[in-house]
């Protein structure tokens, strides 16, 4: 797993002042995580541009997500057997390549490709990042190294769909991967020079090379194979109609995920190197906290598609818009994190920091799902707010809580699986999201269908007023009578369609009530003094 967000004891540091190294390796992080929500606003644009389905386009974010999370695992022994530095720059280079070829694609299944690239290089970004900047900085200046990084890992997906639409909006939906051409070469040039393997870690790679090659390909392969069926189920399973699937394709995928998890599952736990290490899952606090904060990305990711959504198709926002009204959230996002730290750093139980968190996210969760069709951009400003505030109360005590009883030997393990079941986690909130919002438009037509009879006395005054428009407007009584049945139909359509995403919001509501009650499984958890607090 990604041993190399954790580095031992003393680090041999070279001259430069670390907060430039600092800046250097949080620009690619920034930009690796900006990419998971940057697209969101511009599906629709993309679907356009590449002649595809807007339900397809939905693989544009799934794909990326999944290559990262199958590239976690392996991110540390990439770094040991290439050397942290020279596994960075790789990365670094290859997701700027990849972006730029995202920006050319032609068709929906280049640009899916070329996203796929772009996550298996993204995946090694941040733990390299994060171990970069713990040798870089003395252990009692650690915590503020690391709340930079933590800054970054929030802020970007807030940023993401504000700076997404702007370049869709003002110049073209190409321009949303363009733009980490420049930025990622900047970054290259960068860490280039600023950034070097510290001595223990060149004595790991030498000693490594000095053994056999000991790489556990079969768990690798049914990782790939795991997390590929997975998405698919996941990305397809609403057009597919899930288990109801009259060619099998779903319970075929569906049967490989259980068949194959449970397999690798039993491998990685009998085997000396394995390539997913599941002990340390038996530690009861890091169980929760993974199960969390895979629920809590779910909600972030299936929210901030869902949002954006609502926004241009029944209210008629574009893209820019529909991004910068849910801009506002990442300035408070920044400001919630350090009286996190601080009330951390006096002791206070992380537990408790959770828990306050999960509700205030499902409270503003609740307050957009009890929005309305005639509600101004700044009503959907505060609602935001409050959810992203939420989320950022967690990312410190979940940081805290989940690795403070983690034996030394296994934490490496740890963060790898923690990073993966986050990113995973944004994976399935996408989907679910799409999933329910289908099925509960479908559910919310047929419900209205049924008070839209001519006995309905509102109905019949709607369709007198709208004919008495129409004919004053055309002077042809049958077409005024055509035309008004029509606007009863796409207002039928809308409010069914709205009724739907309020759902979306107020399921994301209850899930966050849910896990604020799995704090109570937890044992106490208080930041040792000088112990490392940042959201990473």
């Amino acid at each position: 797993m990604s041993t190399i967000a954790l580095s031992p004891g003393l680090v041999q540091r070279r001259a430069i002042n670390p907060w430039i190294i600092a800046l250097a390796v949080v620009i690619p992080t920034f930009m690796e995580v900006l990419d998971t929500t940057i697209a969101n606003v511009a599906l629709r644009y993309i679907a356009g541009g590449l002649s595809a389905a807007v339900i397809d386009s939905e693989w544009v974010l799934t794909s990326y997500l999944a290559a990262n999370a199958t590239i976690l695992p392996i991110s540390g022994w990439l770094s040991a057997r290439l050397g942290r530095r020279r596994y960075f720059l790789m990365s670094i280079a290859v997701f700027t390549v990849a972006s730029a070829l995202c920006g050319m694609a032609t068709s929906l299944g280049q640009i899916i490709l070329f996203r796929v690239i772009q996550g298996l290089a993204g995946g090694g970004l941040q733990p390299s990042s994060q171990g970069v900047l713990l040798d870089a900085f003395p252990p009692e200046k650690q915590g503020t190294a690391q709340t930079i990084f933590g800054v970054a890992a929030l802020l970007a997906p807030v940023v993401g769909p504000t700076l997404g639409g702007y370049l869709t909006v003002q110049y073209d939906w190409r321009w949303i991967f363009y733009i980490n051409v420049p930025v990622g070469a900047l970054a290259l040039v960068m860490c280039y020079f600023v950034v070097e393997d510290p001595d223990y870690l060149k004595k790991e790679r030498a000693e490594l090379r000095r053994r056999p090659l000991n790489f556990d390909y079969i768990g690798l392969g049914l990782l790939a194979l795991v997390m590929s069926s997975w998405e698919i189920v996941l990305s397809k399973g609403q057009e597919w109609d899930w288990l109801g699937d009259p060619f099998w394709r779903v319970q075929t995928l569906l049967g490989l995920f259980v068949l194959g998890l449970g397999y690798l599952i039993f491998r990685e736990m009998r085997i000396g190197n394995p390539v997913v290490n599941f002990r340390p899952l038996g530690e009861r606090n890091l169980a929760v906290s993974c199960l969390i904060i895979f629920c809590a990305f779910g909600v972030l990711y299936g929210v901030s598609t869902s949002l954006p959504g609502l926004l241009q198709s029944l209210f008629g926002y574009d893209a820019y818009v529909s991004g910068l009204v849910q801009s506002p959230a990442g300035i408070f996002s920044i400001l919630t994190l350090p009286v996190v730290g601080i009330l951390l750093g006096r002791r206070c139980d992380a537990r408790w920091l959770i828990a306050v968190g999960l509700l205030v996210m499902a409270a503003g969760c609740y307050w957009m799902a009890v929005m309305n069709l005639q509600i101004s951009p700044s009503q959907v400003v505060w609602p935001r707010v409050v959810t992203i505030t939420g989320l950022s109360m967690i990312f410190a005590p979940l940081s805290v809580a989940a690795f403070k009883y983690v034996p030394a030997h296994l934490r490496g393990a740890a963060v790898g699986l923690f990073a993966l079941l986050r990113n995973e986690g944004g994976s399935v909130g996408t989907s679910m999201a799409q999933t329910v919002q289908e099925r509960r438009e479908q559910f919310h037509l047929s419900r209205v269908n049924e008070f839209l009879d001519p006995l309905n006395q509102y109905v019949s005054t709607f369709l007198e007023q709208a004919r008495a428009l129409f004919f004053q407007q055309t002077g042809d009584p049958a077409g005024s009578q055509l035309r008004a049945l029509q606007r009863l139909a796409e207002e039928r359509d809308r409010q069914g369609a709205s009724l739907a995403f309020f759902d979306v919001f107020f399921v994301a509501a209850v899930l966050g009530v849910a896990l604020a009650f799995l704090v109570l499984l937890m044992k106490r958890s208080v930041a040792e003094k000088g112990a490392h607090v940042g959201a990473d």
